[in-house]
């Protein structure tokens, strides 16, 4: 004889609280594993953004050069603003911005800060040479070496 379908839901005790502990446990493992790895992301995503900023600015050196006959000394925070209006210049807890610039006849340095603190040099000596370097903060995972 077939139970009927009322019966066979009323025979039904649903979980125990030790079966629903246990997944609440695995799921603060995984958790706990997960989240670090998301938090370092952010950081790297503004270092980032705080290196593609620094070669904005070295672009826009550049076509300020152009346009002053091959001279760098025009290469300023606010001359850099005015060719690329998209450079961030002014300091943001959010954001990277161009923390100086400056210029001279035969070369030029651009310096642009990340939100976690790493900071972006590109830097063009007079040779010609473009040299790029970072300055880590302590724990940033943006800048693993003095390179980029």
């Amino acid at each position: 004889m077939r139970a009927t379908p009322a019966k066979r839901f009323g025979d039904e005790r649903g979980f125990t609280l030790i079966e629903l502990l246990v997944v609440i446990l695995i799921i603060g493992i995984l958790a706990a594993i997960a989240i670090p790895s998301f938090l370092s992301q952010k950081s790297k995503a503004s270092d980032a953004q705080a290196k593609e900023l620094a070669r904005t600015a070295q672009t826009t050196a550049e076509t300020i050069a152009a346009d002053n006959a091959g001279s760098y000394a025009k290469v300023t925070p606010t001359e850099l603003k005015t060719f690329e209006a998209s450079i961030q210049t002014t300091a943001t807890e959010k954001e990277a911005y161009l923390e100086a610039a400056e210029g001279s006849a035969s070369g030029y340095k651009v310096v642009t800060k990340s939100p976690s603190g790493d900071k972006f040099t590109i830097e063009r000596r007079s040779t010609g040479e473009v040299v790029r370097s970072c300055t880590q903060v302590t724990g940033s995972k943006g800048c693993p070496t003095t390179s980029w």
